[in-house]
């Protein structure tokens, strides 16, 4: 059985609120993988991921992830990109502030 390369989309993090976001085909950023432009061809996205690499203003941490089609969309190939996309497993409002006794 032979394995497709895996596609690329160009993640970052959101500047403002600390957001994953995915760059889509327009050139606007979303929190939303589902949004994200996928590319099939490296060279164009190492060019894709250049050129958002520049939004520092916006945007922090831009890097290509390994994506795959699902049954119910794109996913991420590896376990960072999944943690990434699926969020936090802990609530955003607790604290960890310790407790002084």
């Amino acid at each position: 059985m032979t394995r497709r390369p895996a596609l690329k989309a160009v993640t970052a993090n959101d500047l403002r609120g600390g957001h994953v976001v995915w760059r889509t085909a327009s050139g606007r950023w979303s929190q939303h993988l589902a949004d994200a432009h996928l590319w099939d061809d490296e060279a164009a996205a190492q060019i894709e991921l250049i050129d958002a690499a520049r939004e520092t203003t916006e945007v922090v941490g831009v890097y290509l992830a390994d994506i795959a089609q699902g049954p119910q969309g794109p996913e991420p190939v590896h376990f960072r990109e999944r943690f990434r996309a699926d969020g936090p497993s802990l609530a955003a409002t607790r604290s960890y502030a310790p407790q002084l006794h």
